[in-house]
């Protein structure tokens, strides 16, 4: 047997690395974490209808938790430069573990929303821990642990859209939240058990104060531009995969398909996929290295991306360009990572600020697109809409291959 590799992550003396049991244990969490905002989606008629509110009205539990999650991110991801990834990936589990709680509990829709912002708030925890993980691997090794890590944030997500819905229908949409409490109570209570606290080399001076750390992301961007780069080419990513399946709600639902919204549930079990293919894909963009592992994964969505509309009048040919862009799409997002994560350990979380703040902007105006071009023109607008994005992606991706520092390590 091959003896694990030696020495330690980013040069850190002492720096106890990641055991592969760990990582499990936090893309577990990772999945847990990330699941929280997923349930309200196949769920929210049901929601709706018990607390005898409008469609409109419900509208705001989702939108509300993203709005609340995007200032989350810039104002509270950035204090994982400063302090303890542990300390504060707990912290904001608890604060999850409330937002749920309320969520079951809440006998007024209104108290309902307020816990679901509060949820989208606290949701920190699924962004400090690639950051830490970064800190605690090789440098080799760095592609096939934030697979890992994204491996469960797809798994999470997977349990979500497919489970909550079954789990709703037939006990309760309470039970959803009862049940995403209990699991929320292990994770926080785990979190504590298998992350270290940071080695003080890392913190920023004590004096700095929260505003001044918050602000100070402008000037790490501005030293390290390729992350706006990044953030725009999975901002891109992530809105295609939103049009796309925000299309296929209202398209297979349609008099034209005739489907029910569970089809659509069903179709999301694609996902699964990702399981069992994104670590290997990690490990390829290892050996290939991430600018130009990108731009590949990005002609061959771009191509799958374009079958779209041919097909999409046929439920089974549908289901062909859409398990291609499952398989690819989050390496959109490990590659955009693995640019940034490997330049220094203090700066890391507040580029993946910049990162993440970046990707929910393009999924939003993305979202906001989808329904409306399909409003007007229907699926084949939706088709056009994600193939006009993806041939952006494939752009942004060639330039940051061609303009990439080192080029033969692109």
């Amino acid at each position: 047997m091959t003896p694990p590799p030696s020495g330690t992550p980013d040069g850190a003396p002492g720096r106890k690395l990641l055991s592969r049991r760990e990582l499990v244990l936090l893309a577990f969490a990772a999945a847990v974490v990330t699941a929280n905002a997923y349930y309200i989606h196949p769920i929210i008629a049901l929601v709706a209808q018990d607390f005898g509110v409008s469609h409109a009205d419900i509208g705001l539990v989702p939108a509300l938790n993203q709005i609340a999650l995007a200032l989350g991110i810039f104002v509270l991801l950035p204090l994982g430069d400063r302090f303890s990834n542990r300390q504060l990936a707990t912290i904001f589990a608890a604060g999850q573990l409330i937002g749920l709680a309320v969520m079951a509990l809440a006998s007024d829709f209104w108290l309902f929303v307020a816990g679901s912002t509060f949820l989208g708030f606290s949701t920190i925890t699924p962004y400090l821990l690639p950051a830490y993980a970064s800190k605690r691997v090789l440098p080799q090794r760095l592609g096939q642990a934030t697979a890992t890590l994204t491996t469960g944030v797809i798994a999470g997500i997977l349990v979500a859209r497919v489970g909550a819905g079954w789990v709703g229908e037939h006990l309760g949409w309470r039970t959803v939240y009862y049940g995403a409490a209990g699991v929320m109570l292990l994770v926080t209570l785990l979190l504590p058990r298998i992350m270290e606290d940071r080695d003080k080399s890392e913190a920023e001076p004590p004096q700095q104060s929260h505003a001044a750390l918050v602000l100070s992301v402008f000037p790490i961007i501005r030293q390290h531009p390729e992350v706006l780069l990044s953030g725009a080419i999975q901002g891109l990513g992530f809105g295609i995969f939103l049009a796309v399946w925000l299309g296929l709600g209202l398209h297979l639902t349609s008099p034209e398909m005739g489907y029910g919204a569970d089809t659509v549930g069903y179709l999301a079990a694609i996902s699964l996929l990702n399981l069992f293919t994104t670590p290997a894909l990690g490990a390829w963009a290892d050996r290939t290295g991430p600018r130009r592992a990108r731009f590949i994964i990005s002609l061959i969505q771009f191509c799958a991306v374009c079958l779209l509309g041919l097909f999409g009048h046929s439920l089974w040919l549908l289901v062909l360009p859409l398990i291609v862009m499952n398989l690819v799409g989050p390496l959109i997002d490990i590659t955009g990572r693995m640019t940034f994560l490997t330049l220094p350990a203090a700066v890391r979380t507040r580029l993946m600020t910049a990162y993440i703040v970046l990707m929910f902007i393009g999924g939003g105006l993305a979202s906001w697109a989808a329904t409306w071009v399909y409003e007007h023109e229907g699926w084949d607008g939706t088709a056009m809409l994600a193939a006009g994005l993806s041939a952006m992606l494939v752009a942004l991706s060639f330039f940051a291959m061609r303009t990439a520092p080192g080029r033969n390590k692109a």
